[in-house]
């Protein structure tokens, strides 16, 4: 893949409180900002609020793996309300097409 292919991390996850969660994720944001993300997606599952998937953006695989795997993301979600162990994907993209 060529050098200017970014990195997608994708997490899918439950939350007790969306509210609660919404908050602290945009408190997050500056150190999400600071580590090398490069913007994001939350979305919202249409038949249960509480059940979420946000894809973030990052200029390589080890500045995500860095945010995602350190101990204070692990509090911020343990703070956020989050539920259980989220599921959490290192992506690449490889292909886009306008259909």
């Amino acid at each position: 893949m060529g050098a200017d292919n970014l990195t997608y991390v994708l997490i899918i996850h439950r939350v007790e409180n969306y509210a609660k969660w919404k908050l602290l994720y945009d408190e997050d944001g500056a150190t999400r900002k600071v580590k090398g993300s490069k913007g994001a997606q939350v979305l919202q599952n249409t038949n249960d609020p509480n059940h979420l998937v946000v894809m973030t953006e990052w200029d390589n695989l080890d500045s995500a793996k860095n945010f995602v795997e350190s101990e204070d993301l692990s509090k911020t979600m343990q703070e956020a309300t989050v539920v259980g162990r989220p599921a959490v994907f290192y992506l690449e993209e490889i292909e886009k097409t306008d259909y």
